[in-house]
């Protein structure tokens, strides 16, 4: 399907839920890849409205990332986080170094930050959670859980700190 026929056959107005409250249900927010096999919802059992759903790419915790992680946590009562990075993963396949010298070399400028690319999920995983743990912005009292989810058996396995 084409952008065009995709935009010619959408609703009206987009699905809203008028019932649902802003505040998560379940008090969690889920980081995750940006990915678009990816149902972060559908992968543990959730449904619209239950958690916020933060996405860029690789489930990377930048700090936009904390910013809207503290933003949930301090203004609308999110109080677990859980990161869920997946195999197969298109941050595996390049690395920081050479992606920033392609923009340099294409824009003539290097970016202030970094494309947080990995090798292995569960790595990564841990690195981000250890991020988020030790984050002053962030509640002391917040539960952070990891996973990565298996892209071809859809299996979603809990990473150990």
């Amino acid at each position: 399907m084409t952008i065009h026929e995709l935009l010619s056959t959408r609703p009206e107005r987009a699905p809203v839920d008028p019932e649902l409250g802003h505040l998560p249900a379940a008090k969690l927010a889920i980081v995750t890849c940006m990915d678009v096999r990816i149902a972060p919802l559908g992968a543990f059992g959730l449904k619209l409205g239950d958690a916020h759903v933060i996405r860029n790419a690789g489930a990377a915790v930048t700090d936009d990332v904390i910013r809207s992680l503290a933003i949930s946590q301090r203004k609308l009562d999110s109080r677990v986080v859980f990161l869920m990075a997946h195999t197969g993963c298109g941050m595996a396949t390049f690395t920081d170094e050479a992606f920033v010298a392609e923009l340099a070399k294409d824009s003539g400028h290097e970016p202030a930050w970094r494309p947080a690319t990995f090798v292995d999920p569960a790595v990564h995983v841990r690195r981000g959670m250890h991020r988020l743990r030790t984050n002053p912005f962030l509640h002391a009292e917040m539960e952070v859980r990891g996973f990565v989810i298996d892209l071809k058996t859809g299996a979603v396995d809990e990473v150990t700190p």
